[in-house]
């Protein structure tokens, strides 16, 4: 009857769900309310003043744009802008809270064209506040008709250099750095708004009115606010194009193909593991990739491997920390990812391989019994072919065994015990074995040269 993984299965769960909890962390974007200003109410309060010019002022459209600008999201937002051209909006803004872009300089020429030659006015609102708009993204926010801040925000290119193309015809210059809200009003470049509502109300075209709100005067839009976010399943792939989640989903798939191919698991992992690889390679895509950092992770997993399959972490589990460390630090040329990421990939690593697999390895391949003595000269059969090494059946339990090189051993065929190394059972043949067991079993050799002596 074989043992229960206890030790071994906990940690070797405790560390892939670290992996799967980093996963989660960066992929989950809660919304952001806008609340707080006036703007996010249509005027369909009956008998209000202003609120018969509803139909006539036709409806402003915000479209949410967050994270790196790739494909998916500069998609969304040429869709976007195309569907507020036709259904007669008054006006766009783009509630933008950017990265940066790894967008190819044709696609992000499409974008600003976009944006800079819509018939609807396309504004920008960096918010809420802790935003910012950073990168080759930055040149959105120079070329719309108006870009609006919200405190403790920021833009600018901060280091990317954007194709030339897109910098020409601007609206704005885009600050080389990253240039705070308050600065950017300073310099006459933008409108300080601190909600997206006091954007709204300044656009033209849109009928406001005034409201009396705990003893104060204030204004609110008339003229019906739309807003719009990725769908499910276009958010789903931009998630995975981010650097941290393509970075995780890779190293929870890398990790989980080793669990599959080393304990006894019934196929669901090796599932995950699969959808995992497919996704992550697919957010790599896209993303700015040191391929000599890429394969210094999967040269990592092969060096886990190596001593995972013997049960004992020992130097190469050691050389495949140093490479996944090295190779998660320099993964990315251009973006980064953040502290907490890298530290929940790397200890999730650590404790699944430097614990949690090999304790279940060994805890798969042990025998049931104290001392293994016994076994010396039981009769088994091969669960795989062992040549040299493989898997054998001794009293019910799998073990992992050699033999030597001179006698392969094909799968199902009877094997016999001669010897214990560690956790590996050395085997032979039934019949025309290099070794006789009643001499291992008494430690001394047979002095005969590579014939067997006959079993009693």
């Amino acid at each position: 009857m074989r043992r229960l993984p206890t030790t071994g299965f906990v940690a070797a769960t405790a560390g892939l769900l670290l992996l799967l909890v980093g996963l989660w962390a960066p992929a989950a974007s809660a919304q952001d309310p806008v609340g707080g200003a006036p703007g996010n109410t249509g005027g369909d309060d009956a008998g209000v003043p202003g609120a018969e010019q509803v139909v006539e002022a036709g409806n402003v459209d915000v479209v949410k744009v967050d994270g790196l600008l790739d494909p998916v999201m500069a998609d969304f937002i040429v869709r976007s802008i195309d569907e507020a051209t036709s259904s007669g909006a008054t006006a766009v803004v783009l509630q933008v809270d950017g990265e940066g872009s790894v967008l190819g300089a044709e696609d992000l020429g499409e974008v600003v064209a976009s944006v800079r030659d819509s018939l609807v006015p396309v504004s920008v609102w960096v918010g809420p506040s802790g935003s910012s708009l950073r990168g080759a993204g930055a040149v959105l926010g120079a070329h719309a008709s108006s870009l609006g801040m919200a405190p403790g925000t920021s833009w600018g290119l901060d280091g990317a250099t954007p194709p030339p193309a897109v910098l020409e015809g601007i609206v704005r210059a885009v600050p080389d750095g990253l240039q705070s809200a308050a600065d950017a009003e300073a310099g006459g470049v933008s409108v300080m708004a601190p909600t997206i509502g006091d954007l709204i109300i300044d656009l033209p075209g849109v009928v406001t009115r005034e409201v009396v709100v705990d003893g104060e005067t204030r204004l609110e839009p008339v003229t019906t606010v739309r807003f719009s976010q990725l769908p499910l399943f276009e958010s789903l792939l931009h998630a995975v194009a981010s650097p941290a989640v393509a970075y995780l989903l890779l190293t929870v798939g890398m990790a989980l193909l080793i669990f599959e191919l080393f304990t006894a698991g019934v196929g669901v992992a090796g599932g995950i593991a699969a959808g995992s690889l497919v996704l992550g390679c697919y957010g790599l895509a896209w993303l700015p990739v040191r391929w000599w950092a890429l394969a210094l992770l999967v040269l990592a997993m092969v060096a886990f491997t190596v001593d995972v399959q013997t049960g004992v972490p020992r130097l190469w589990t050691g050389i495949g920390m140093v490479l996944y460390v090295v190779g998660s630090l320099w993964l990315y040329d251009g973006v980064s990812m953040s502290w907490i990421t890298l530290t929940v990939a790397i200890v999730g690593v650590a404790l699944t391989f430097f614990s949690g697999i090999p304790s279940m390895v060994r805890t798969r391949f042990a025998t049931p019994t104290i001392g293994r003595e016994w076994m010396v000269g039981e009769m088994g059969r091969a669960v795989t072919d062992v040549s040299p090494d493989g898997v054998v059946q001794v009293r019910g339990a799998q073990w992992r065994a050699t033999t030597n090189r001179a006698t392969p051993i094909e799968q199902l065929d009877p094997v016999r015990v001669v010897g214990i190394d560690g956790l590996v059972l050395e085997v032979e043949p039934e019949e025309g074995g290099a070794r006789d067991y009643r001499e291992r079993a008494r430690g001394g050799r047979s002095s005969s040269s590579g014939e067997d002596t006959p079993p009693d």
